[in-house]
């Protein structure tokens, strides 16, 4: 190992060691391995390499999204999506869980985040969960777990970022691509809350008897017309790129004025007062995420200068050349890495380095950005650094140390979908190749 290769792991080491934000550790890192071998010149060399990392036509789509989706969580679009889930699944205290679950999904695709859907779906959902007799750690554990589903259901801001690093990806590829295996999660999820919780499945023939309407035909039509404006975003944008009326960063900017109308003309949830806090939220979140962007993209040019992946590759082939092995070799490492890694920095610094292994082994780029993507949304569930398992215990007023157990089984269920999405590429490839959109 040279010089410039251990300065640069031992900077980001200790620099994360001592709480230092992910993205000044990669830059830092990034200037000190370089000055050991430039000099003084480093510094402009990695601020070139920063700039031209964010000048990029396609995560101009990232900021829309951003806005888009903050609109969303704030202009009702919880409260409808949950009623609709529930005339979809029953109002009986067993199909809460599977109303959760399915909330969820629709929101966190609809807002493209994580964590919109912990706070804005466990807001409403987890005090009725409570009423009905759920623990408060099962069902805060299984809010946590259901929202990440939105972060592989298009449209994704993550999904944006590693089509920009993997290079040749299409973005609407990517949409298309995570929308059966985030169905598969979303699934899976829903088995787990099955097979958990027999005794409440028992106790909902008794107890909601009674609470259930004569006919569900009036309310199901009425949810569905309430729910209908919202959902009409995925397949607007969708729809849109796939047909080629816009572009995946124009189709962001359609999203901002079509969540703008709806949340304050149609549900009239957002005053216009709000919109400034709106906007600055937005502008914080973006600003975080093109800081990350731009210094991993330095550290990545340092990483290909070194030529890091060529060794990592090396090594792992070393170890094994079987298909089945090196997949979940990087799989574990994937997950690992979720553990104390957040997602934006972990697919910026990770798809590089694993890319060349996996096109090697004849795997799609698309395929190995969903594998990537759904072993990082099993992260945001897990301590030390899971954002989902933190917002989740504020909102559910619960420790981390208390949903360790009923988290176990979702887990579990999580890394099976996760070997079904790995071993069965044809769940991600089947949709972006019938559409046209893979090369």
């Amino acid at each position: 190992m040279d010089a410039q290769l251990l300065i640069l792991i031992a900077s980001f080491v200790l620099l994360l060691v001592l709480d230092v934000p992910i993205a000044v550790c990669l830059g830092v890192a990034a200037v000190l391995s370089l000055q050991s071998a430039i000099g003084d010149m480093a510094s402009t060399v990695v601020a070139q390499r920063m700039t031209n990392g964010v000048a990029s036509f396609p995560l101009l789509a990232i900021p829309s999204f951003i806005v888009a989706g903050r609109l969303m969580a704030e202009g009702g679009m919880a409260g409808r999506l949950i009623d609709f889930a529930a005339c979809l699944l029953g109002r009986s205290t067993a199909a809460l869980a599977y109303v959760c679950t399915l909330s969820c999904m629709l929101f966190g695709a609809i807002s493209g985040s994580a964590t919109a859907a912990v706070s804005g779906v466990g807001g409403m959902v987890l005090p009725e969960m409570w009423r009905k007799g759920y623990s408060r750690p099962f069902s805060v554990a299984l809010t946590t777990v259901s929202a990440t589903t939105g972060l592989v259901i298009p449209p994704s801001n993550i999904m944006i970022v590693y089509a920009v690093v993997a290079g040749n990806v299409s973005v609407a590829a990517m949409f298309l691509a995570g929308v059966l295996p985030g169905i598969l999660l979303g699934l899976s999820i829903i088995a787990t809350s099955w097979w958990c919780m027999p005794e409440l499945e028992v106790a909902a023939d008794d107890q909601d008897a009674e609470s259930e309407p004569e006919s569900i035909e009036l309310p199901l039509v009425k949810t569905t017309l309430r729910a209908l404006p919202s959902l009409l975003l995925i397949i607007i944008v969708l729809a849109g790129i796939l047909q080629g009326i816009f572009s995946a960063t124009e189709a962001a900017a359609i999203a901002v004025l079509y969540a703008f109308v709806l949340a304050v003309f149609v549900y009239r949830e957002v005053p216009f007062t709000a919109l400034p806090k709106i906007l600055l939220g937005s502008g914080v979140t973006t600003a975080v995420i093109f800081f990350l962007i731009a210094a991993s993209q330095a550290l990545s040019w340092v990483l290909a200068l070194e030529s890091i992946p060529q060794m990592v590759s090396e090594g792992l082939m070393n170890l094994t050349d079987n298909y089945f092995l090196l997949l979940l070799l990087i799989n574990l490492t994937l997950l690992v890495v979720g553990t104390f890694m957040d997602m934006t920095p972990a697919v910026l610094i990770f798809a590089p380095i694993f890319l060349p292994i996996v096109t090697s082994l004849g795997i799609h780029p698309v395929h190995f950005g969903i594998i990537m993507i759904v072993n990082l949304c099993i992260g945001l569930c897990t301590p030390p650094v899971g954002t989902c398992l933190f917002v989740g215990c504020g909102v559910g007023g619960t420790k981390i140390v208390d949903l360790i157990r009923p988290l176990i089984p979702y887990l579990l269920a999580m890394v099976i979908a996760l070997m079904v999405i790995t071993y069965w590429p044809e769940l991600s490839l089947w949709l972006p190749r019938l559409a046209g959109q893979m090369e």
